[in-house]
């Protein structure tokens, strides 16, 4: 034990030293509860707080890479349980604690980093039910993003198999546990995104089987999360854990509780669907059936009617009701062939009454020309103007003509 007296005095820094030495090996890997108050983050990425309940208050330091593994928020009036070693800082000569864990008081330190991680995911929307989209009936190709060596994608990969055997699928190899296993999922299904053509598949499984919150936590990161919401394929969750849910499941288009439901719920029943086939065909065949019966039926009933048992029936009478309008249109077309005779008959007598042939009858002739002579034709002679002595004429008679030619001229009048 360290001592001293007025003439050998010791130092103030080996008294704090002594000090720090003391409480550095009787209070190492402590337990400490309290509230935390007075929080600081400096640049340098150490967290500053004190710990203080309705007794006292204690400083304490949490150091940088002991901050960036605490899986939740520190904040202003969190209870915590906090281990750490007691150690004294010189330069003021006051001990403080240096934290090596926190936990949560009264929570699970996960838990809390599942609900804190929760609230962020859900105020951005990424588990917005009007996001998810609904599954291909029959899907020609799925894959599933897994650790291939489980017994979990064995029983995926039988249960899909039975249920359709021509199923085409695709297992992407990834850890599903430990530090690497979000980074290999995302990549997995980065890549899987990726496919074009004939190598896409029509749905995507993410998952694995059973085991504790901190075996599934890879399926809670965030990185994880906002790769299942950004697929652009159809994803399944299939967690095998049938009680908690994941945050990769609350994201996904579809939940299953294990791989093996997945394969229930993705693949459709090959033996089922065939058995659904038969009872259609067989209520088309009952359908058809009685359509054909109703049909028979009412043919029946129509061909027991007169008009059909004897069609020809209805188109004597017809014919008798045409007869008498036949002998109507023979006298009204006769009657009009007479009226129309008599007319022509009328209009010919009055054209004869002034045919020149009528006027040389009563005696008149027409002197002309001859058509050799006048260019006209034959043009008659109206005037003695237009006649000249010793000139050829033509006159015509009523049942001739004579030539002539002209002596004397007279005019009358």
């Amino acid at each position: 034990m360290m001592s001293g007296d007025a003439q050998n005095p010791i130092g103030v820094g080996e008294l704090t030293d002594a000090i720090r030495q003391t409480l550095q090996n009787d209070f190492r890997g402590i337990w400490v509860t309290g509230q935390i108050s007075n929080l600081s983050r400096p640049r340098s990425g150490h967290l500053y707080l004190n710990l203080k309940d309705d007794q006292a208050v204690i400083a304490a330091a949490i150091w940088r890479n002991v901050a960036e593994r605490i899986p939740f928020e520190l904040e202003e009036g969190l209870e915590v349980v906090c281990r750490g070693d007691i150690d004294v800082y010189p330069p003021r000569g006051s001990y403080q604690l240096i934290v090596r864990e926190v936990l949560p008081r009264g929570i699970g330190a996960l838990e809390l980093a599942f609900r804190k991680r929760f609230e962020l995911l859900q105020a951005e929307g990424l588990f917005d039910e009007r996001l998810k989209r609904p599954l291909p009936r029959f899907p020609r190709t799925v894959a599933f993003v897994t650790s291939p060596s489980g017994a979990a994608v064995r029983d995926f990969i039988r249960i899909a198999k039975r249920r359709w055997p021509s199923l085409r699928l695709m297992i992407v190899p990834s850890n599903v546990q430990g530090a690497e296993a979000a980074g290999e999922i995302v990549a997995g299904i980065e890549r899987v995104n990726r496919l074009r053509g004939t190598d896409r598949p029509d749905v995507l499984v993410v998952g694995r089987g059973g085991g504790s919150l901190e075996d599934l936590w890879c399926f809670n990161e965030e990185s994880v999360v906002r790769a299942v919401r950004a697929s652009t394929i159809p994803i399944v969750s299939a967690v095998g854990h049938e009680i908690d849910v994941s945050l990769s499941d609350l994201a996904a288009d579809l939940r299953a509780a294990t791989p093996s439901e997945a394969a229930e719920r993705i693949v459709p029943s090959l033996d089922e669907f065939s058995h659904r086939l038969d009872r259609l065909r067989e209520s088309l065949d009952d359908r058809l059936r009685g359509k054909a019966n109703e049909a028979r039926r009412r043919l029946e009933g129509l061909a027991s009617r007169p008009v059909l048992a004897r069609p020809l029936d209805r188109i004597h009478l017809l014919q008798q009701r045409l007869d008498p309008w036949e002998r109507r249109m023979e006298l009204a077309v006769r009657a009009g062939c007479e009226r129309g005779a008599q007319r022509l008959a009328g209009i010919a007598g009055r054209l004869e009454s002034v045919s020149p042939l009528a006027i040389l009858a009563r005696g008149y002739a027409v002197a002309r020309r001859p058509s050799d002579v006048d260019s006209d034709g034959g043009r008659p002679i109206v005037s003695v103007n237009e006649a000249t002595i010793g000139e050829r004429v033509e006159v015509r008679l009523l049942d001739g003509r004579l030539t002539t030619r002209i002596e004397q001229i007279e005019r009358l009048g």
